[in-house]
Parts: C-alpha cells; sequence; structure tokens
C-alpha cells in the first residue's frame, strides 16, 4: 500500500462539532435528565440504546471477596436502572414495533418481564390461568402486551433474514443458545399466549398503561399497586377498539404463521385480518395502533386467495388476486393479450406466469402465457424467451392458430408504428424458421396478417426457404433419433473425466482418472486446468519425469496440494503431499526432498495460522528440529558436492526461497535465539540472507535493553537495512561527452530487494522483534527526515546509530513508507500495545495529519488507563506527548480543549491556555467542556473574557463551575488532586467519543 493509500485509510475523525454523548450513570444521578433528555428532537444517545445501558449495567454480575461471580445484585442502584429502562419504554407509548427493531430478543423478554414485574402480576402463575377481567387494568395490560411479543418474537423468527455483519452480540455463542432457547420457551407456550389474546377480546372495557408519572409514582411509594389504587385508571389510555384492533393483527399473523402444518388455521388468519380491517375504518386517528397496513393487505390477500374466497368481480382485488381468482375458477380470460401485454407490468407478469407454470392442470393456459409474453418480447425487441422455443418443438395447430391472433390484436394497438410492424415480420419470419410441420408453416404462411406485412418477394424468398428446407428433411432415410439415444462419444468422455479431475481432491480418485484418460488419449492432462501452477523451481525437476502418467499426476498432486495450503485446508493439502511423496520416493530421490520441504513449509503454516487464529500451543520439538535440518540443508549438499559422493543432497537440488524465509520467521517468532546466535553455522549465515537477517535480529533482541553491550549487534543491522534502503545512481553520457543522470534504481549491495524484505518483516509476530525493526526504522526516519523538533518516539533508540555515512544513497521515500507499514502491521497483531500507539501518533502528527494523531494518542492513553478509569502512567503522557495534542487540538480549531489540555502538564501553560480562550472561531463544543477544568485562574479568566464579550450566559456557567465546593483553594491537597483526577478522567473519556 503506498503512503497516500494507507493515510486515506487511517482513521479519520472529523473535527467534532457537537458535545460528547450523554452516558447512563448521568441519569442516576439527576432524576429530572431523563425526561429532558427524551424530550429532545434528536437525543443522543437515542431511547432503546438507553434501554439497553440501563438493563446491560443492571444484569452485570458481581464478584464477591472471594473473587466468584455472583448474580446481579438486588439494591437500589439497579432497581433505578430497571426503573429508567421501563420509564424509556413507557416515552415510547410501548410501541412494540419500536422496540423489536432496538432490542435482542433477550434484552426485550427482560425490560417486560420488568413490567410484570412492577404491574404486580402474580408471580408463579401462568398467565393462561389468570382472569384478566379482575385485574387492575396496567396489570391486565402488562399481561396482553407481554403475550403479543411472545407470538409476534414466533412470527418474526419464522421470517428468513438478511445476513449481516456480525456484531458482538452475534458473534457470542452463549447468546446464541440464549436466543434460542427464549424461542423454544415462547414456542412451547404459544397455545397459552393464544388463549390469552383470545380472551382479552371478550373484554369491553377501556385499558390503561404505565406512563412515566405512574411509574414515579411506584418508585416513590412501592407499596402502591398500578397507580393511586388497586383500581386506578391512571396512566395513559387505551380503547378497547384500539385494543382489540391491534390483538387481531397479531393473532392473525400467528395464526397464519401455523398454516404451513394446519389448512385450518389460514380460515381464523382470515377472520382476524378481517376484524383488523374492519375495526380500522372506525378510527380516524389511531394514535395507539401501531401495525403495517401494507403488511396487513398482504396478509388480507393471500389469505383469501389461500382459502378460497376471492370474488373475480371484487373492485378492490389488485391485478394478481384477480389472475389467481380468474385461475381458481377455470376462466381463461387470464391470458388474453390485453390482460398480459399491456395492463400487466413486467414483474407482475413474470410472477403470474411463474405460479401458472408450476399449477397443475393448467398446461392450456400456460403456453397461452407463453404465447402471449413471446409476441410482447418481440414487439419490445427482447430474446425469446427458452420456454417458447420448447413449445415451437412440437406444437399443435389450435396453438399456432392462438399465436396469430394474439399478434393481430397486438399490432391493432400499435398500427401506426413502423417499428412495431417491422418487429412483427421478423417474429413471424422466426415462427416459420421453427416449425418443424409444412401445414403448420403454411398456416402461418396463409394467415391475413402474413400477407399484409411482408411484400410479395418476401413472401417467395420465405416460402421458397421453407420448401427447400422440407425436401431436405425428406431425403432422409430414417427418422432422427432422440437425443437421450444418441450415444456419448469418447471427447464427451474425456471431457466429463477432465471435469472430475478439475474438481476431485482424494489423490486415489485423481489416479485412477488419470489411468482412464491415458487409456483414451495421449497428452499432457496437468495442462486441463490453467489454475494449477507448481512453483518455477520445481518445473524441470516434474517435467523431466518420464513417464507421462507419472509426470501428470505428480504434478496435479503438488499443484492441488499448494492451493489448498492458500485456501488454508490443511487437512486435504497433507493428504495430497503423503501421497505424492509416497509416489516420487519410488523413484527420485531428488523429489522425495523437495516433497519433504514442501511439507515442512505445510506444518510452519499450519501451526502459524492457528496461532493467528488464537491458539497459543508452543510447536512441538520435531518440528522446530525439522525447521533446523532445512536451515543446515545447503552446508550438507555443498559438503555432498565437495567429497564427490553422489547422494540424495546433490547440487542441483531446487530449493524454494520461501520456505527458507518462512523458516527463519518461525524461529524469530517462537524465540529461538538461541539457535540462530550461537549454534547456527557461520556458512549458512553468509550464504541466506534471510538467516544472517533473523541472526542479527535474534542477536539485537538478545541483549535488549543493555544499550553498551547490543550496540555492536545493532550497528551491524542498522547497516544491512540501510544497504536495502539504498539506491544507486545510472548515468549516462550524452552525444556531447557530458554524463547526465537519468534514473535512480534500487541498490544491489543489500542482501535482499526492499519488497521481499517488507513481505519477511510481515511474516514475524514476536513482539520484541517487532519494537526493535519498529524502533531501527524510526532512528532511520529521523535521521533521513533531519527535523529536530518533530522527531517520532520510539523505545530502544540509544541503541541505534545517531548518523548516516552516506546520506545522498538512502531513499528516502522509502524509508518513511516502511516505517508507516511496519507500524500498521504491528498494531493489527496487537492494537494495544501503548509504545506502538504513541510511534504511530508520532508519525501523523510530524507528517501534519492531526487528527489521525490525537486518535492514536488517546487510544495509547485508553489501553493503559481502562478506558481512562485510572489515571494513565506518566511516562505513556510525558510532557511531549502532551503538547502534541495540545498542538493537535489547536490545528483543529478546538481551542477550548487546547486550555483542558493545558492543565495536564507538570507545570500548567497559562499563556497558552489564555491565547487559546481568546480565539473565538472555536469547532469544538466550548462551554460543554468547562466542567473538565478545575484550574482556578484558567476559569477566572474564563468569567473576564465572557464579561468583556458580553456572552452572559457562558459567563454563568464558568461562574457555576468556578464556584464548586471542591475546587475551593482552601481545601486540602489531597481534595483538589481528587478534583483534578476526576476530570481528567472524564474529559479524556469525552475526547474519545469524539475521536474514536
Amino acid at each position: 500500500m503506498s503512503a497516500e493509500a494507507a493515510d486515506r485509510v487511517a482513521v479519520s475523525g472529523s473535527r467534532p462539532s457537537t458535545p460528547p454523548q450523554t452516558s447512563w450513570f448521568e441519569f442516576l444521578l439527576d432524576e429530572m435528565l431523563l425526561e429532558n433528555h427524551l424530550q429532545k428532537s434528536h437525543p443522543d444517545p437515542v431511547p432503546v440504546q438507553l434501554v439497553i445501558q440501563f438493563l446491560e449495567q443492571a444484569a452485570k454480575p458481581s464478584v464477591n471477596e472471594q473473587n466468584q461471580v455472583q448474580p446481579p445484585a438486588d439494591n437500589r442502584r439497579n432497581r433505578t436502572l430497571k426503573l429508567l429502562a421501563l420509564k424509556v419504554a413507557a416515552h415510547l407509548k410501548w410501541d412494540l414495533d419500536v422496540l423489536e427493531k432496538g432490542l435482542t430478543i433477550p434484552v426485550l423478554n427482560m425490560l417486560l418481564n420488568e413490567l410484570l414485574c412492577v404491574s404486580k402480576v402474580p408471580p408463579g402463575v401462568k398467565h393462561v390461568d389468570l382472569d384478566l377481567s379482575t385485574l387492575p387494568p396496567t396489570t391486565a395490560m402488562a399481561v396482553i402486551i407481554y403475550n403479543r411479543w411472545a407470538i409476534r418474537t414466533i412470527v418474526l423468527s419464522s421470517f428468513p433474514e438478511k445476513q449481516t455483519k456480525p456484531g458482538p452480540h452475534q458473534m457470542n455463542m452463549d447468546y446464541m443458545v440464549l436466543c434460542h432457547c427464549l424461542l423454544l420457551q415462547l414456542k412451547e407456550q404459544a397455545a397459552d399466549s393464544i388463549m390469552v389474546l383470545e380472551g382479552s377480546l371478550g373484554l369491553k372495557k377501556d385499558f390503561y398503561i404505565h406512563t412515566l408519572r405512574t411509574l414515579d409514582l411506584l418508585a416513590a411509594d412501592p407499596s402502591t399497586a398500578n397507580g393511586e389504587t388497586e383500581s386506578s385508571t391512571a396512566g395513559l389510555r387505551i380503547s378497547a377498539d384500539e385494543l382489540h384492533c391491534q390483538v387481531h393483527y397479531d393473532l392473525g399473523g400467528i395464526f397464519f404463521q401455523q398454516g404451513c402444518s394446519d389448512q385450518l388455521a389460514y380460515e381464523k388468519a382470515r377472520e382476524h385480518f378481517q376484524q383488523t380491517r374492519e375495526l380500522l375504518l372506525k378510527f380516524d386517528l389511531t394514535l395507539h395502533v401501531h401495525l403495517d397496513e401494507k403488511r396487513l393487505a398482504g396478509y388480507w390477500n393471500a389469505c383469501r386467495a389461500l382459502t378460497g374466497a376471492l370474488d373475480p368481480s371484487d373492485t378492490q382485488l389488485n391485478p394478481y388476486g384477480q389472475i389467481n381468482s380468474l385461475i381458481r375458477t377455470h376462466n381463461y380470460q387470464v391470458s388474453q393479450p390485453e390482460n398480459i401485454t399491456t395492463t400487466k407490468k413486467q414483474q407482475e407478469k413474470k410472477q403470474v406466469s411463474t405460479n401458472v407454470d408450476y399449477a397443475q392442470g393448467l398446461d392450456e393456459v400456460c403456453h397461452k402465457l407463453c404465447v402471449c409474453n413471446a409476441v410482447r418480447d418481440a414487439l419490445q425487441g427482447e430474446v425469446l424467451s427458452v420456454r417458447f422455443h420448447q413449445l415451437l418443438h412440437k406444437p399443435r395447430k389450435h396453438v399456432v392458430d392462438f399465436m396469430l391472433e394474439v399478434c393481430t390484436r397486438s399490432l391493432d394497438k400499435d398500427r401506426s408504428s413502423e417499428t412495431s410492424k417491422r418487429k412483427m415480420v421478423i417474429f413471424l419470419k422466426t415462427l416459420c424458421e421453427s416449425l418443424a410441420e409444412p401445414h403448420l408453416v403454411f398456416v402461418v404462411t396463409a394467415h391475413k396478417l402474413f400477407t399484409e406485412l411482408l411484400k410479395e418477394e418476401d413472401r417467395k424468398i420465405l416460402v421458397e426457404q421453407m420448401r427447400k428446407r422440407s425436401a431436405t428433411v425428406n431425403l432422409c432415410a430414417k427418422p432422427l433419433p432422440s437425443f437421450y439415444d444418441i450415444p456419448a462419444a469418447a471427447s464427451v468422455n474425456i471431457g466429463q473425466l477432465e471435469q472430475q479431475l478439475i474438481l476431485c481432491l482424494d489423490a486415489r480418485r485423481i489416479r485412477q482418472i488419470l489411468i482412464e484418460l491415458h487409456s483414451m488419449a495421449e497428452r499432457p492432462f496437468w495442462r486441463v486446468n490453467n489454475k494449477w501452477e507448481v512453483p518455477p523451481d520445481y518445473i524441470n525437476v516434474i517435467l523431466n519425469i518420464k513417464d507421462n502418467l507419472t509426470k501428470d499426476l505428480v504434478y496435479i498432486l503438488m499443484a492441488k496440494g499448494l492451493h489448498c495450503i492458500t485456501v488454508k485446508d490443511f487437512a486435504h493439502t497433507r493428504q495430497l503431499f503423503s501421497a505424492c511423496l509416497e509416489l516420487v520416493t519410488e523413484f527420485s530421490p531428488k523429489l522425495r526432498q523437495v516433497m519433504l520441504n514442501e511439507m515442512l513449509l505445510l506444518e510452519v503454516r499450519a501451526h502459524e495460522t492457528g496461532v493467528a487464529e488464537g491458539s497459543n500451543v508452543r510447536p512441538p520439538p520435531d518440528l522446530v528440529s525439522r525447521v533446523r535440518g532445512y536451515l543446515e540443508m545447503r552446508i550438507h549438499e555443498k559438503g555432498a558436492n565437495i567429497f564427490g559422493h553422489n547422494s540424495m543432497y546433490a547440487y542441483d537440488l531446487p530449493l524454494r526461497q520461501i520456505v527458507g524465509e518462512e523458516c527463519v520467521a518461525f524461529m524469530l517468532n517462537w524465540r529461538e535465539n538461541e539457535y540462530l546466535t550461537l549454534q547456527v553455522p557461520q556458512q549458512l549465515v553468509m550464504n541466506n540472507p534471510y538467516i544472517k537477517l533473523g541472526q542479527l535480529l535474534a542477536s539485537t533482541c538478545k541483549e535488549l535493553p543493555g544499550p553498551k553491550e547490543s550496540r555492536r549487534t545493532a550497528k551491524e543491522l542498522w547497516e544491512v537495512v540501510v544497504q536495502i534502503c539504498s539506491v544507486s545512481n545510472q548515468h549516462k553520457r550524452n552525444s556531447d561527452g557530458r554524463v547526465s543522470l537519468i534514473k535512480q534504481r534500487e541498490s544491489s549491495m543489500g542482501i535482499l530487494q526492499r519488497s521481499r524484505f517488507i513481505t519477511f518483516i510481515k511474516k514475524l509476530r514476536e513482539p520484541l522483534v517487532l519494537t526493535t525493526l519498529i524502533s531501527l526504522f524510526v532512528r532511520f526516519h529521523s535521521i533521513v527526515r533531519d527535523d529536530i523538533v518533530n522527531e517520532v518516539t520510539a523505545e530502544y533508540l540509544a541503541i541505534w546509530p545517531s548518523t548516516l555515512a552516506n546520506m545522498q544513497a538512502v531513499d528516502v521515500e522509502a524509508v518513511a513508507v516502511t516505517v508507516k507499514e511496519l507500524v500498521t502491521y504491528a498494531l493489527t497483531l496487537n492494537p494495544n500495545n501503548q509504545s506502538w500507539l504513541i510511534t504511530q501518533a508520532d508519525i501523523y502528527f510530524v507528517t501534519n495529519q492531526y487528527s489521525a494523531a490525537l486518535h492514536f494518542y488517546l487510544q495509547a492513553g485508553a489501553v493503559c488507563s481502562d478506558f481512562f478509569t485510572k489515571a494513565v502512567a506518566p511516562d505513556v503522557y510525558t510532557d511531549q506527548v502532551l503538547k502534541r495534542m495540545i498542538k493537535c487540538c489547536s490545528m483543529l480549531n478546538c481551542h477550548t480543549q487546547v486550555a483542558v489540555l493545558c492543565q495536564f502538564l507538570r507545570e500548567v501553560d497559562y499563556m497558552t491556555a489564555f491565547k487559546a480562550l481568546q480565539e473565538q472561531n472555536s469547532h469544538d463544543a466550548m462551554d460543554s467542556f468547562y466542567d473538565y477544568i478545575w484550574d482556578v485562574t484558567i476559569l477566572e479568566y474564563l468569567t473576564h473574557i465572557h464579561h468583556k464579550r458580553g456572552e452572559s450566559e457562558k459567563r454563568q456557567i464558568a461562574i457555576k463551575a468556578i464556584g464548586q465546593t471542591e475546587l475551593n483553594a482552601s481545601n486540602p491537597e489531597e481534595v483538589l488532586q481528587l478534583a483534578a483526577q476526576k476530570r481528567k478522567k472524564k474529559f479524556l473519556q469525552a475526547m474519545a467519543k469524539l475521536y474514536f
């Protein structure tokens, strides 16, 4: 990724213009805050989000002194949180549509159970056993709401849902199990819920439901049930008709859902939906009825169609309903062209055609629809359907007659259009060419429409062509065999076997298929699929195998195995490679060693993939030993060649560079530093660049953090990396003899190309190795930038040289890109490493990307303080980091944030704070941040500034902030420090919400 692309992908926090989101705990501290918050036009957080936060906090388990997890405590805090959640639902008027869209099944179940509890529904008694007529109004309403939700949830769970990106709950297996168990429980109680709701339809009195006022009364006096008294009518009034309308709709939905297994349920659903429609007509304004009228209309039409209650003469039927009714009454008016080609919308026409095709005993209607559609397609210039061509294979005369009738009717409507006439001529010609029976062709050519549209010359030519074709057909001595009677040719069998060969992953079956193919034809079958790729290092060795069958088998087994590695199907790879190893062992020691090397690479990648997916199991000693053996292989092979031994380690053994690269990365990732620094043979270090790089990295990491001892190996590593990032100037002599520079090329002095070096780095995941590389490149980057003021910081910078011998030879852009790629990659492995986060923030800071820099500075503080619930360590937020955060806010025109951050310094920077507060063009929330200022001097200056500007409201806010008792200068130092720490944490949390 280029530097520009990497910068675009970086977190782009826009300049904040709104105050921080209200936190859930603030509603516990201020009783009036919730009601005021809900009255806003656009509250943030929205009501359903508040319900989630309140119940989530109330349901948090506690931990006792023995560090054992206990159920949520029944204390005042948790009871208040549950009451707040009920108040939010009451503000939403208990609209299940809104609650179901915003809340998950477990959360909504918890909320409604709390409603049952506060409404004094008798615990331990089945709802079906309760007499709703004797219960207080709000109690009966709570029972009805819960059972309405129960059957609605069953219905909604039966609908197919679009798969969304999994959120934190969807990825939690416990959550999925909880949802499944709740659904099972609701389905088991579905019959009881239906009986409860059917019983509520017999109640003719008005109902009442809890409001914020009645819930406040319950909170003030828990002994009060449902308002003031047992029979109180306090609360929101719901008329009987409104409730019955909603209940009828919900019952209709559950019966319609049950209709799949019980046909009589459709009758019940139709009756309930009919009642719903009739009740809706009574209301001029439905304040408390929340249903989807379009879905109701769909349910209504579906029930009528399924129960046979459709009337063709009903003027309210939609076109689809009319078609359905006509088909049920065997009225084929549905197939008339004016019903299909003109009045039907494209989508409806296709749907009707599909449904008729699958209906039984409607062949005639199906054929007529097919004809009408074909004529319409022809007139609109579309491709004729496959069904129509199938119909023309063996058409009957009445179908051809109907076809000509449709053509005539369709053209009457476009008589003045020459384009339609030309398209009809083309259609008639196609029809004649498609008909095999001469007498049917004669029916078409003799029709009035044909003679009117085609000129006499065109008719003669077409008729002559038909006559010749008929004569050719008659020359055939015997009738043509059926398509299924034609025997398969050899080429067909080969094609089928090749297809099986491409799809098969079983080694034995692959061998059987190749044997069959070679018995049919002698050609290289390893070329069947151009996706089969074998590394170029191995091509010559494989293609030199004399036996063609063995050559194909080895090539295909290796290619398939390598493909399975790329898709992380390691089980099939092991099977394919094992079969290939067994095969080549019989005739080629060289290929045997090749397969052993590839199987080693397979095991290394399989183990590293497991680690990336969360496994912390160390590799088995056997695998580490095999990796060491591979790294030392070149020495053995050279030794064998020197002494003239004809061994399996012949010098021309093909070795893939990537195997050595992955083996070195594997050793570094598992901290095999002892081997890389002390035991690896020196000859191997000199001949393999990856091993040399691995040895230098291991030596440097091993000697950290002592700078004196590690300077020697660190200097060697430094020189190697400098050479990799160097360029050489290529010159050309002009015709006049002068030398001119034409381009810069990557230096050949480096042990690796820079692209391969980056690829190798991205195989590393050991934190200390990555920290060492980041430290090296940060120092390198600082030297080539030569900007002392804006330097990037990192750990262990002192071990690297502070100067470069040849600055002109360094590719400055390559260094900048590499350090960005390296830090970004490291953070993908561990996004909570505070040192890397500070380095990433510094990189964005020195490149003037202040919003992204502030994001990472805040993230570094958050990860080391449990999201600012603890104080940030001074070695993380040093004065240098804080000053850079101040500059970021200043460059973003967030001047109030600048003033607040100036307090964080060891010595408060009053000059910068006062200068920032003088700015009137501030892009932050200004006075909403005054609560985070604890320095009285800054608050006094704020009061003075607002008085001078005549800003009385803001001046009052500043005065209120300065008047807080905990900021009194006479307080003990501990109290003042506690007040400062409290405001620091809240401010940093607010900043995190703005910039994360």
